[in-house]
């Protein structure tokens, strides 16, 4: 595994992997790897890729009273699973190195950033995108892979790549889970044992909203209401960003839920802040 800093020895490395006619599949990441992680870059490994993962702590995506400065680094446990898990390359750049001076030019993907996190992180998603567009033209991969928990990011992404014109594939991979249903996030770690409980009520107020579109609720302010008061009484719970139930393809609300919809709640135990969502088709058009 080679492990580089630098942009010109990163494009020289896939360079050398491109002339052994090796496909390129990167899985970006800003460290503090988990079980999610490792799934992303066990689905590159499976399609055969020379596989890339970058590990950068992008400062432009994080607001001036967010945790950049706090969120957890992790580089030597995060080294040795890139490792173990047969990752060829792991680009670890500085921010003088991906931002060498003020940056000028920013990617903004309209409405789809707008809604959900958009609407309480300004700039956010600015700066996921812009990132990902540098990242995307510094590796120039094939195949990027991406968590379904994140799935706004996801669907800019997705539309970026699309809109731009990026030849590239971008996979969402399902959001990975412990098994009492937490979905595994870096931010995991800030969790005290009570908070981390606590935090269950997401997941259960996600399967309460699934069983109710089963049962044919169409009205999302009822499903919503019944997963608020769920998600209301975990002691540690310090405030709910937002509940809403919107449709998968644009990230708007809707009035009446048919077809596929995103179910998707970001709430806060303590001082963190936890995302979550699940897809539900319900089979009515």
């Amino acid at each position: 595994m080679r492990v580089v800093k630098t942009i010109k020895s990163l494009r020289a490395v896939v360079s050398e992997a491109r002339d052994a006619a090796r496909t390129i599949g990167l899985v970006p990441t800003m460290g503090a790897l988990h079980e999610g992680h490792i799934s992303l870059i066990d689905r590159a490994g499976r399609h055969g890729d020379f596989i890339v993962v970058s590990i950068f702590v992008n400062p432009t995506q994080f607001g001036p009273k967010e945790d950049f400065g706090k969120y957890p680094r992790t580089l030597r446990e995060d080294l040795r699973i890139c490792r173990e898990r047969g990752v060829d390359a792991v680009f670890l750049p500085s921010v003088q190195e991906m931002y060498p001076q003020e940056n000028l030019t920013w990617i903004n993907v309209e409405k789809l950033a707008e809604p959900l996190c958009g609407q309480l992180r300004p700039g956010h998603f600015r700066g996921v995108a812009t990132v990902c567009a540098k990242l995307f033209n510094i590796v120039t991969p094939d195949v990027a892979y991406f968590g379904q928990k994140d799935a706004q990011q996801a669907a800019i992404i997705k539309k970026m790549v699309a809109d731009l014109d990026f030849p590239l594939k971008i996979m969402v991979c399902p959001t990975i889970r412990a098994n009492d249903g937490l979905a595994l996030s870096s931010r995991n770690k800030y969790l005290s044992p009570a908070q981390r409980s606590d935090a269950l009520c997401i997941y259960r107020s996600l399967m309460t909203a699934r069983e109710m579109i089963e049962a044919g609720v169409t009205n999302p302010k009822t499903i919503i209401g019944k997963m608020r008061k769920i998600i209301g009484k975990a002691e540690s719970l310090t405030g709910i960003d937002y509940i809403s139930i919107v449709d998968s393809r644009n990230l708007q609300g809707i009035n009446r839920i048919k077809a596929k919809v995103l179910i998707a709640v970001a709430a806060r135990f303590g001082s963190t802040r936890l995302i979550d969502n699940i897809l539900v088709d319900s089979g009515k058009r």
